[in-house]
């Protein structure tokens, strides 16, 4: 294993949500109270609401000779199994049909790629941990998992030619 880390923020049409909650909120009590009753509502709601999708969107990946830690959770070098990165298709299968109830879920809803990290442990009922990640191919690398070589076709086209037709 090398070092890895990675973090994990909400987009920005997060915070703007957030933001525009707030605003709304803050029209609606200035509408049926004072100006500085709506003003300190707008204040709280948008301190609250940033603090939500801060402390939500926030997550802090890390991959080190010891093991892998994903925001509180940690599992030892010796008990990380296959590592397969997942692009699109097979990320959402695995949180939908192709999920498994036991596995532990690290996954947050505006990414779409991720890694599967299988757990190495009879004595740990998890099968297997689904991560999100920006950088999926790199966790799986830092995580031990060789990048894939480029698919190659099973035959070549080019020198394919049936018999007869050569020029």
């Amino acid at each position: 294993m090398t070092t890895y880390r990675e973090r994990l923020t909400a987009p920005l049409s997060w915070w703007l949500a957030a933001l525009g909650f707030a605003v709304v909120w803050g029209w609606v009590f200035l509408v049926v109270t004072t100006w500085p009753i709506a003003i300190a509502v707008t204040a709280m709601l948008t301190a609250a609401d940033f603090y939500l999708v801060w402390r939500y969107g926030s997550l802090l990946i890390v991959v080190t000779p010891e093991g892998l830690r994903v925001g509180p959770a940690f599992v030892e070098a010796s008990h990380v199994g296959e590592v397969v990165a997942l692009n699109r298709a097979d990320y959402r299968t695995r949180l939908g049909t192709g999920a498994d109830a036991r596995a532990y879920l690290v996954t947050r809803p505006y990414l779409d790629h991720g890694v599967m990290v299988e757990i190495d442990d009879p004595a740990d009922p998890t099968p297997y941990w689904l991560v999100s990640s920006r950088r999926a191919e790199a966790l799986a690398t830092a995580l031990g998992h060789p990048p894939e070589a480029p698919q190659t076709p099973a035959h070549d086209p080019i020198g394919d030619v049936p018999r007869g037709e050569e020029a």
